[in-house]
């Protein structure tokens, strides 16, 4: 019996189902009540607030100008919450996109996450989870986000110790910065070519 190929279906292929579905403001539409979007911690939330901005560039060094990014994290004590509620302080998920405008940069308003432990244990440095979606990419890209200012705790991660070439790490280390007199941290995505982010298969 002959092995049928499913062809792609919508959800493989960012296009601008993305905007449209998730990113409302991005695609000039109007939102929701209840969206999730880049506010992932309230002026209450405990922990040290921060801002995350970035560009992403393609292969030829262009700005990716409609790429849409999910951010997970835990918390300043190194905890997941899988329970969304936009009525909490603190959620640990959150959306963002570039934007067409002559920056077009991403944001996300959070706090800097703890160290977390993996399944074995072993203590991870603070670092957010991004997922990558834009055009051209069937599927999305995973990387993560760690934070200059936590050498003693990267040199120790697990995860970039899986990096053999110490360069390849730079590329998801986050440069300190300041963004309306707020700390924060930037965190530029290159798709391909010079400098291209580690991407991870998971």
């Amino acid at each position: 019996m002959p092995v049928e190929l499913l062809p792609e279906t919508p959800s493989q292929t960012a296009g601008p189902y993305v905007h449209i579905g998730l990113a409302l403001a991005a695609a000039g539409n109007p939102t929701r009540e209840q969206e999730i979007w880049n506010q992932m911690a309230r002026p209450e939330a405990p922990g040290e607030h921060i801002v995350l901005v970035g560009h992403v560039y393609d292969g030829n060094g262009h700005l990716v100008r409609d790429a849409f990014l999910e951010l997970w994290q835990a918390d300043h004590q190194g905890c997941y919450d899988e329970d969304y509620n936009q009525d909490k302080p603190f959620n640990g998920f959150g959306r963002t996109a570039t934007t067409f405008d002559a920056g077009s940069e991403w944001f996300a308003y959070t706090i800097k996450p703890g160290v977390v432990n993996n399944s074995a244990g072993v203590p991870m440095a603070p670092h957010v989870n991004v997922a990558l979606f834009a055009r051209g990419i069937n599927i999305h890209l995973n990387t993560r986000l760690y934070f200059e200012d936590e050498a003693e705790a990267n040199a120790k991660d697990p995860v970039l110790n899986l990096i053999e070439q110490p360069q390849r790490r730079e590329t998801l280390i986050a440069k300190r910065c300041e963004v309306e007199g707020k700390p924060a941290y930037r965190f530029d995505i290159r798709i391909q070519g010079d400098g291209e982010t580690v991407f991870f298969d998971f």
